[in-house]
């Protein structure tokens, strides 16, 4: 099997006229990234041929509007904690049938659900996912992001990196961290018995908070610190806190993660 992914930070090059701005609002889709405006006609086309052409097929699910509804439902709350038994109330749909249409979302690439990492005991999350479209410019269309504003570029840049972050360590298990409390760890990655890696996306690195941080490495103390921020340059080590923190762009993320012991 071939996952193919939409256009990633490192292939942006290779659409001339393409910036990072406009690869979070078009999306990575080689079709709307190359437009040269954003048409809504696109995305809803695209998304009801997803029906008709794969799910529909491969799933024989008979009832559009009830998988289109939950789809754009879950672009919309993209990012966030996934409630089955709330999405199923809020739609008006069972929850067996939001049960199906997420494993076939899942399936087929189109939501990724992301599972907390636990381990400490310390009022962590243990159970509920979080769910991510798999493209940036269904993410801002289904949002009604008609344009960004700069408050958006952060949750698509997350977005983003995820997509990287899958692409280029496939066989590692990406989770996040939260607690009780609400302080959350963007990704986590479990290294061995006792390293684990932790990821956190900012948009401006200089408006990084590193509470959450700290409190998880007062519980995992063993793994590499990532800030991940759109930097013309590989990344450069940063004293935060009393906190070793690699910010780098996506690259600088991968190359450290390849030469590490």
């Amino acid at each position: 099997m071939v996952h193919l992914t939409p256009v990633l930070w490192d292939e942006l090059d290779s659409f001339q006229g393409s910036p990072l701005l406009k690869r979070l609002y078009h999306g990575g889709l080689p079709q709307a990234l190359l437009a040269e405006s954003k048409s809504s006609g696109f995305y809803r086309e695209w998304m009801d041929s997803f029906f008709a052409r794969d799910i529909q097929r491969l799933f024989g699910f008979r009832d559009a509007d009830k998988f289109t509804t939950l789809f754009e439902y879950l672009m919309k709350q993209s990012g966030g904690l996934l409630e089955v038994t709330r999405t199923a109330s809020a739609l008006g749909i069972s929850r067996p049938t939001v049960e199906n249409h997420l494993r076939a979302l899942r399936e087929t690439h189109a939501m990724t659900l992301m599972r907390p990492f636990y381990g400490g005991g310390q009022k962590e999350l243990v159970k509920m996912p979080k769910a991510y479209g798999f493209d940036t410019g269904f993410v801002s269309f289904c949002r009604g992001w008609e344009p960004l504003r700069p408050d958006d570029y952060g949750l698509l840049w997350e977005h983003l990196v995820l997509e990287f972050l899958q692409a280029h360590a496939p066989d590692s298990k990406i989770q996040y961290w939260r607690d009780a409390g609400g302080r959350e760890i963007d990704f986590v990655i479990q290294q061995s018995r006792d390293v684990v890696d932790a990821i956190e996306c900012k948009w401006d690195p200089n408006h990084f908070d590193p509470a959450s941080l700290k409190l998880f490495r007062s519980y995992y103390p063993r793994g590499n610190n990532y800030l991940v921020s759109p930097l013309s340059v590989d990344g450069y080590h940063r004293q935060i806190r009393g906190l070793q923190v690699y910010v780098c762009n996506p690259d600088g993320w991968r190359v450290r993660m390849e030469t590490s012991p």
